[in-house]
């Protein structure tokens, strides 16, 4: 037998596969989202480097690219600085299907499409490469060509789908984050004002709280929307204050049925404060109903993101979304590049099915009524 509860809750999770699965795929998408541009092919702010020659390239091409000119004034960003926001593009280049050294002459055909015949472009060595050696001609064309392979192809602006991919996980979940914190903070201290005092101020709450569940939640947060303004960091205001009712109802109706418990009249005859008896003896009691419905709300604040981002209310361009990037490439689901819608919506759907199957394992291991508690 486990001595101590805490053990007893995390065998039982674990005894849930999918929801053990759910939560391996969400930290595993965690450490990708703060890695971030550490791990993307494209480094670029926003992963915003276009090359419209490569416009809806097919996952799996690889092309060679011919570096025309660097930047002087572009330096290294430290480690930390590149994780967070990238690296400014360092020099400029063009896809090419050859490039060769002819005397001081690099010769490139420049790559403009697989229905194209490339263009033929001649470039001065010492322009495009002022410390090359004329004489080494091997040399020269690795320090001034690379390769690049596009593992999820090309958007219509040419720009890298997977590095797009990969930071619309940071917008998703950090939305989902905050959303649930601010749902949280305002959901735990009105329902456990609500369902501790009861009288007058259960019923204000309680009204306040069914004229907000009213609402439907698209529109509610479309109108905070207009109030605030369009941006990333609205969002998270936005979405936080549709959510807050389901976690101020539970907390009520958990907080009503504890507060005539021996611990808490215990509490109140030893003198301690309200905010003390609420904090210390009747929230951590509920805290695994809490985490089962801010688990729930994680996945409803994603999909709240990405549909408000779908209707443009959610992150601006270029700032990677998955509902932006579903809104500019729904209509080529019908065309040669379905891929370009369906890779979000995939990602949408596992993101929040993964978040769905934590709440389900999390409420089965916090409902010990349904358990043999002797294991």
């Amino acid at each position: 037998m486990n001595n101590s509860p805490s053990k007893r809750i995390w065998k039982r999770f674990k005894r849930n596969k999918l929801a053990f699965g759910g939560m391996v795929f969400i930290l595993l998408m965690m450490i990708i989202a703060i890695l971030g541009y550490l791990i993307t092919p494209d480094q670029t702010p926003y992963a915003n480097n276009q090359c419209l020659q490569l416009n809806k390239v097919k996952p799996g091409r690889k092309f060679t690219f011919l570096i025309l000119e660097r930047y002087k004034q572009v330096k290294d960003v430290g480690i930390f600085e590149k994780m967070l926001y990238g690296q400014p593009a360092q020099y400029k280049s063009v896809p090419v299907t050859d490039v060769r050294k002819s005397g001081s002459q690099i010769v490139a055909y420049e790559y403009i499409g697989d229905d194209e015949k490339p263009i033929k472009m001649t470039y001065d060595i010492k322009k495009i490469c002022p410390a090359c050696t004329l004489t080494d001609s091997n040399g020269i064309l690795e320090k001034i060509t690379y390769q690049k392979t596009f593992y999820l192809g090309t958007d219509p602006y040419g720009r890298d789908y997977l590095s797009r991919m990969i930071l619309g996980i940071r917008v998703s979940l950090s939305v989902g984050l905050i959303a649930v914190l601010i749902s949280l903070f305002i959901g735990v201290s009105l329902g456990a004002l609500a369902g501790y005092f009861g009288g007058r101020t259960d019923s204000a709450i309680s009204w306040f709280m069914n004229v907000t569940w009213s609402l439907p939640s698209l529109l509610l947060i479309i109108a905070i929307s207009f109030a605030l303004g369009k941006g990333f960091w609205q969002i998270f205001i936005a979405v936080g204050l549709s959510t807050w009712v389901d976690v101020a109802r539970l907390v009520r109706g958990q907080v009503m049925a504890l507060k005539e418990v021996e611990f808490v009249e215990a509490a109140k005859a030893l003198g301690f404060s309200t905010a003390r008896t609420i904090s210390r003896h009747i929230l951590p009691n509920i805290a695994g109903p809490i985490l089962v419905v801010a688990s729930a709300n994680f996945a409803s604040a994603i999909l709240l993101e990405t549909g408000l981002s779908f209707l443009g209310f959610g992150a601006q361009p270029p700032m990677p979304s998955w509902g932006s990037m579903i809104k500019e490439n729904y209509g080529y689901i019908i065309m040669d590049a379905a891929f370009l819608a369906v890779l979000p919506g995939l990602a949408i759907m596992l993101t929040v099915y993964a978040f769905n199957l934590l709440a389900i394992g999390l409420r089965d291991a916090f409902d010990v009524k349904g358990q043999n508690v002797s294991v």
